[in-house]
């Protein structure tokens, strides 16, 4: 199956700008012969907390136009974004739709980034998420959740036969991206699509400016660099075999040889 990255900048507190570019890469992904394509981190309106609040009331519309993007083209389309919790706060929350529409795959993110405060302005999540779609069972993730392998492992105990990962990673962490990826891949023996924000993002004279690299990757679960990406904005492409899953793990038992009961 054929799959696509699409990495942009996103505009800041702008979601008519991010839903325009959006539907640009959404109609490259289908031409291209994808089957689904993944989007990064908050990826309608940025990192512009203050502006994100405001934003709250439009949230549910800004996904409901991805659903009508996915089912108009006939693609499925997963990415984060910004929603809001029933205690009125901001949440970031990965949401997988299918070609119909449908939602196949909901999680907020669990592990908020404590160094970029995204604690005091962002409802973490609760629960971790694995759910059957047309490419297989994926298991949910956003961004800083890569740096914890206990996510990861539990979703591939739950079936997870791949990971996705929407991200907002920064320089000079690119070493730790590529890493790490590959790690989740190959300790977990799944897929991982991982798709990245590119290009700049101003946070004010407090804070300043965040480059992000790009670089969105695939690894196959024998840890293979199918796909990584430069740090241009565009849409890239991959091919995944769903069965390549069981053949790894059946031909190195390494799930199977665990020890959970020592740790």
């Amino acid at each position: 199956m054929k799959i696509a990255l699409a990495q942009f900048e996103i505009h800041r507190g702008d979601p008519a700008a991010n839903l325009e570019t959006i539907a640009e890469l959404v109609t490259q992904a289908k031409e291209g012969g994808a089957v689904a394509v993944f989007l990064p981190e908050m990826c309608t309106t940025g990192f512009d907390w203050k502006r994100c609040r405001e934003l709250l009331p439009e949230a549910a519309g800004h996904r409901a136009q991805i659903a009508q993007l996915a089912q108009a083209h006939d693609i499925a389309i997963c990415g984060s974004f910004l929603e809001q919790t029933t205690s009125g706060r901001p949440a970031n929350a990965l949401t997988y739709f299918e070609r119909s529409g449908d939602v196949a795959a909901h999680y907020r993110k669990v592990h908020l980034f404590t160094l970029f405060g995204e604690h005091k302005h962002v409802e973490a999540g609760a629960h971790l998420v694995t759910a059957d779609t047309e490419l297989g069972r994926i298991g949910c993730s956003v961004c800083y959740d890569l740096r914890f392998p206990e996510l990861f492992r539990k979703c591939a105990l739950d079936g997870a036969a791949i990971q996705v990962l929407p991200a907002a990673f920064p320089h000079p962490r690119l070493a730790h991206w590529r890493t790490l990826i590959q790690a989740r891949a190959i300790e977990n023996q799944s897929y991982f699509i991982a798709t990245n924000q590119c290009g700049v993002e101003g946070h004010g004279a407090s804070v300043g400016e965040t480059c992000y690299f790009g670089h969105s990757m695939v690894v196959d679960p024998w840890g293979e660099i199918l796909l990584e990406a430069d740090e241009s904005a565009d849409v890239h492409f991959a091919d995944i075999d769903i069965a390549k899953v069981a053949k790894v793990r059946a031909a190195l038992t390494a799930l199977k040889d665990r020890r959970p009961e020592l740790y």
